[in-house]
């Protein structure tokens, strides 16, 4: 006997629904692009790099301190998350500079920020 309630009881297919939402339905190539990302924002420390990163542009050196955690450590992670399209870089002299790589990845974080927040 089924004692589970978040199941139909019955099966019943409403195809022009399931034919709506195939017709809309993300490419192989998109849904691995998108897993991708939530992956490498899966990261506490990634997290927080782009939280830091919403409010401004940072050097690796400002991100280090922070986190609190070693430049090498940053580098690592802000690579991870460059390789991604998540953020990018500008030289200024011998000066490094961080920020998100555009307003998509704003919207994102602060959607989900706004989700878990509610």
């Amino acid at each position: 006997m089924n004692t589970h309630h978040d199941v139909c009881e019955v099966r019943s297919v409403d195809k022009k629904k399931v034919r709506a939402v195939m017709k809309s339905m993300l490419t192989d190539q998109e849904a691995v692009h998108l897993s991708e990302t939530f992956s490498v924002l899966a990261d506490p420390t990634r997290t927080k790099i782009i939280y830091a990163l919403s409010s401004e542009e940072l050097c690796v050196c400002d991100i280090a301190g922070i986190l609190g955690m070693s430049v090498s450590a940053i580098s690592h992670q802000l690579r991870i998350l460059r390789n991604m399209r998540l953020v990018k870089f500008r030289k200024e002299a011998k000066m490094v500079y961080y920020s998100l790589d555009d307003a998509h990845i704003t919207t994102l974080f602060n959607e989900g920020l706004n989700h878990i927040r509610e």
